[in-house]
C-alpha cells in the first residue's frame, strides 16, 4: 500500500476529488494547508532577513492506494491539477503500512 499525497490549488481541489471519486482508494482525508515552494517573490523583506507574509493556501489531499493502483490515481490527479503555472502543487508517494486501531494482533 502507498500513501499519496497531493497539494493542490484551493480551486482544483473539488476537481481533483470528483476525478478521484470512482478511483480505487483505501482512505482518504482533505485539509486545508498553508505554504511556499519555489516562487519565493512571495516573500517581503523584513529588515535584513526574510520574513513570509504570504504563505499561499493549498488542499492536501491524502490518499491510501493500493501498490497496483498508485500510477492511475497519480495520473487522474495531475490530468486535473496540472495547469502548467508555477504553484501547482506537489504529489508525493510514501510506503504506507496499515493498522487498524482496537484489533488484536496473535
Amino acid at each position: 500500500m502507498k500513501e499519496v499525497i497531493a497539494i493542490v490549488k484551493p480551486f482544483l481541489a473539488e476537481r481533483v476529488l470528483e476525478a478521484l471519486k470512482l478511483a480505487p482508494l483505501e482512505a482518504c482525508t482533505v485539509r486545508e494547508v498553508k505554504g511556499y515552494g519555489r516562487q519565493k517573490s512571495y516573500l517581503d523583506e523584513y529588515g535584513t532577513s526574510e520574513y513570509s507574509l504570504a504563505f499561499l493556501p493549498k488542499v492536501e489531499i491524502q490518499l491510501w492506494v493500493d501498490d497496483s493502483r498508485v500510477d492511475e490515481v497519480v495520473e487522474k490527479i495531475l490530468e486535473v491539477a496540472c495547469t502548467g503555472r508555477i504553484g501547482d502543487g506537489k504529489v508525493f508517494i510514501l510506503p504506507a503500512m496499515e493498522h487498524v486501531i482496537g484489533s488484536k494482533t496473535a
